[in-house]
């Protein structure tokens, strides 16, 4: 609080009293470069700044990287629950590239949806050729069985009995 009301006053007062201060700006001896401001040499602030622009890079990569891995995560939770696509989430993982990582417990689960659809449609399917076979071939097949299992207990019976 003091000190937003000494850079408003303070600044207000050194315009009415002329400055008041006895140093004489340093633009009769030339602007500092940015380089001198922070005491390094020139090719050190150039190092520097190279290096605060890579590290930002990276910074973005990893950034980018991981809202691609969370519009995957959507993607996949839509593809589970059959819900409409997002064009926000594939631009964010096409921007992303190949960069893009799943988490080992979203593997898992996915790859545990695929196996249980796969089961289901192969369930399906020996419905499906169920209901396209005749009643009475059904009927065959189960007296046929049920006639080997009692030729087979009849063969196995106890000796005693």
């Amino acid at each position: 609080m003091a000190f937003m009301i000494k850079s408003m006053v303070g600044g207000q007062l050194k315009n009415l009293t002329g400055g008041g201060s006895s140093e004489e700006p340093k633009a009769s001896e030339g602007e500092a470069t940015p380089a001198e401001a922070q005491g390094m040499t020139r090719e050190e602030f150039d190092e520097y700044q190279k290096q605060v622009v890579e590290e930002k890079m990276e910074r973005d990569a990893m950034y980018a990287s991981k809202k691609a891995g969370r519009a995957t995560v959507r993607v996949e939770l839509r593809k589970k629950y059959r819900l409409p696509k997002s064009e926000q989430d594939e631009a964010q993982i096409t921007m992303a590239g190949d960069d893009v990582e799943l988490p080992d417990e979203l593997t898992r689960m996915v790859r545990q949806d695929e196996e249980e659809e796969e089961d289901k449609e192969s369930f399906a399917a020996r419905l499906q050729s169920l209901q396209e076979m005749d009643i009475d071939t059904i009927k065959e097949k189960a007296q046929e069985t049920f006639n080997e299992l009692k030729t087979s207990v009849a063969e196995h019976k106890c000796r005693v009995m």
